[in-house]
């Protein structure tokens, strides 16, 4: 068998191969110089095992899960701040108290009241005819020789539950959408006032107080609010000479006060009722106008004489029936504006 090595040229006898031209360049020339010139090659450190992965942080159980704050409740989970990166105490706002008095729509709504604001209505309708009436009658009284008068009006009844406190507010709402004329509604039922709770505001300083205490501005006690052209004087701290405190000189002034604050101010007074306390009677003397309100199929006539006789010390009494029942299908006041098509 014959081997597949290639003999040596000595061993075939054969002469010895002439260089090629690379390899007598090579011989001249260094070709690996370049090579050596390069920087060394830093050495590779062994990968690192991956770290393990942290835990997820409950970061948006801001507050105890068993809170019952409804405004915390309100914010969406993924918007809370975690815990211990709540904003500081400077990044809030301080709070600042306003000296507007936010009446309470829902609750007239509920009362079946006008609520400012509302499309025309019925009840509406009728309280622009009241008011419209007592608006004339003003103008009668302004040219006689007590024209302050004119800006005042007594809200009465006959007897309890016959519907005074329902009237001087909605009175005082519609007079109020007046566009020239400013409302002070005053809480004068000093045994049993109702009218700031039937506008869902909080009771405070009022009538009384100024009454007893010539010290005090009447006109600091008045409560604004965000009904225009609307402000509410409460009742006050009542005391055992309620009536003497009315009778007294000091509540011209504080009614001479009132009527200066404000030149367009009408002021209207819900009184007790004529029959069951004295104050109304004294209150009469002392205003331009007084509406009396008469319960249907509920107050009696022989009641009606007498509330008038009781407050005869006013000059214009007029009457307003109050619940009045209407047969269903029939007109009323305000239904004009319910009708849809031609007119």
């Amino acid at each position: 068998m014959r081997s597949k090595i290639p003999e040596s040229h000595e061993a075939s006898g054969e002469p010895p191969r002439a260089l090629s031209l690379l390899e007598r360049a090579a011989t001249v020339y260094d070709f690996n110089q370049h090579v050596r010139a390069r920087p060394p090659v830093p050495p590779v450190e062994p990968a690192r095992a991956p770290e393990p992965a942290a835990e997820p942080v409950a970061a948006f159980e801001a507050h105890a899960p068993d809170s019952d704050d409804a405004t915390f409740l309100a914010i969406p989970p993924e918007l809370r701040a975690p815990i211990g990166q709540e904003l500081p105490d400077e990044f809030h706002l301080p709070f600042v108290a306003s000296d507007t008095a936010m009446i309470d729509r829902g609750m007239l709504a509920a009362n079946g009241m006008m609520v400012p604001g509302a499309p025309v209505g019925p009840l509406a309708e009728e309280f622009r005819l009241i008011k419209r009436q007592l608006l004339i009658t003003r103008a009668q009284i302004e040219a006689s020789a007590v024209p302050d008068k004119a800006r005042t009006i007594l809200v009465c009844s006959a007897r309890p539950n016959d519907g005074k406190t329902f009237c001087a507010i909605n009175l005082a709402l519609s007079i109020a959408a007046e566009r020239d004329t400013e409302v002070l509604l005053v809480d004068a039922d000093v045994a049993k006032p109702d009218v700031l709770q039937q506008l869902g505001l909080d009771d405070g300083p009022g009538l009384l107080d100024a009454l007893a205490d010539t010290s005090i501005d009447v006109e600091t006690l008045v409560i604004r609010t965000d009904v225009p052209h609307l402000s509410i004087l409460p009742a006050g701290d009542r005391t055992t000479m309620d009536t003497e405190l009315l009778a007294s000189a000091r509540t011209r002034a504080v009614l001479a006060r009132l009527l200066a604050a404000d030149p367009r101010r009408i002021v209207i007074f819900d009184s007790p009722p004529a029959l069951a306390a004295s104050p109304a009677g004294v209150l009469a003397m002392l205003v331009g106008q007084v509406m009396l309100v008469v319960r249907a199929d509920h107050t009696p006539e022989s009641e009606v004489r007498a509330a008038v006789n009781r407050l005869d010390s006013c000059e214009h009494i007029q009457l307003v029936l109050n619940a009045v029942s209407f047969v269903p299908g029939g007109a009323r006041f305000g239904s004009y504006y319910e009708q849809g098509g031609a007119r």
